[in-house]
């Protein structure tokens, strides 16, 4: 199979900003620096890892894209199979709004709903790969993914004035965590605990936690439906046992409140899968952890702004009146 000429010096994501929160960190009494990747093309981190893995596979010959996922995984791919000059299927479950949907096809990608949940979708997407040429890439499990999303870790290294206290981000199925872990060995940053927040009905990474082995939640029933996968990828399950991983586990409520508050204090929408993560700061998480011991240090906290093209103005009133939080 003859390879695509792909540059590797050209990367499918931004360099993306590093911002000191002023008003975070005045109000909660410790630095807050917000990694932000809801400013990448695509509107979420995952444009990293799964631009890697199909830069990739263009590489090796491929000439068909195909992703699974319940949109953000899939817009990436779209985008980046566009970036590569090849065609991209996508197939999403039932539960991937319909604006979602029509931004994927935007990027000229097909669009298949299938399932109703991630992983009938990607049960789907499997079978189609079966077709000469295509390639599945997988929102969240492969080491390249990995990869692609280790390098936002560099980019934090090379712009913070010390090693951070902790490292805060949201867990669907594990990429995310897995990437940020496999970035902080790279530097060096071996003993920055990381909080990984999901909310009630979207917590397979607790759950497997809380048995002692990777487990298969029954259903997602949490807003959150981007940290959808009823079961972490078992890299994510791993570092479990290999790195200060406190697992933390929040309300739709706390997720759609942090949402609301950072759009006030930042003018930036994110999809509630973000808001699980910034609810550590808007919920008074971390210094909860701080007093029972879990946390060493509370001084300068990283938290990333995984993004999510997911949201309108509309979608998050509709949560925030879904979830009963009155102005």
């Amino acid at each position: 199979m003859e390879g695509k000429n792909v540059s590797t010096s050209s990367n499918l994501y931004l360099q993306t900003p590093l911002l000191q929160s002023t008003c975070l960190s005045n109000r909660f009494g410790y630095n807050v620096y917000l990694k932000l990747e809801n400013v990448q093309p695509a509107g979420s981190f995952k444009i990293r890892g799964i631009g890697n893995r199909c830069k990739k596979a263009a590489e090796k010959g491929y000439t068909h894209i195909v992703s699974s996922s319940g949109g953000n995984a899939g817009l990436a791919a779209a985008y980046a199979a566009r970036q590569l000059q090849i065609p991209a299927t996508v197939v999403v479950p039932e539960t991937t709004p319909e604006f979602m949907r029509n931004k994927i096809k935007e990027e000229g990608a097909s669009v298949i709903v299938k399932g109703k949940v991630w992983d009938e979708a990607n049960s789907y997407a499997i079978n189609l790969t079966k077709k000469p040429g295509h390639f599945l890439v997988h929102p969240f499990d492969h080491e390249d993914i990995w990869d692609g999303h280790s390098t936002m870790v560099h980019e934090i290294a090379a712009s913070l004035p010390r090693k951070p206290s902790v490292v805060v981000l949201s867990v669907g199925g594990g990429g995310l965590l897995s990437g940020v872990l496999r970035g902080l060995h790279h530097v060096g940053w071996n003993d920055v605990s990381v909080v990984g927040m999901e909310t009630e009905g979207a917590n397979c990474l607790a759950a497997s936690i809380q048995a002692g082995r990777l487990v298969t939640i029954p259903a997602i029933t949490s807003i959150a439906k981007c940290l959808g996968a009823q079961r972490a990828c078992e890299e994510a399950y791993n570092w479990t046992t290999r790195h200060k991983l406190i697992s933390y586990v929040v309300q739709d409520k706390d997720a759609i409140n942090a949402c609301l508050n950072f759009a006030d204090d930042h003018q930036m929408l994110v999809q509630p899968a973000c808001g699980a993560a910034l609810s550590a700061v808007y919920s008074n998480v971390l210094p909860k952890l701080k007093d029972e011991g879990k946390l060493e240090e509370l001084t300068d906290v990283v938290v990333i702004v995984c993004g999510g093209s997911g949201v309108s103005l509309a979608k998050l009133q509709e949560w925030k009146d879904i979830v009963g939080i009155v102005d």
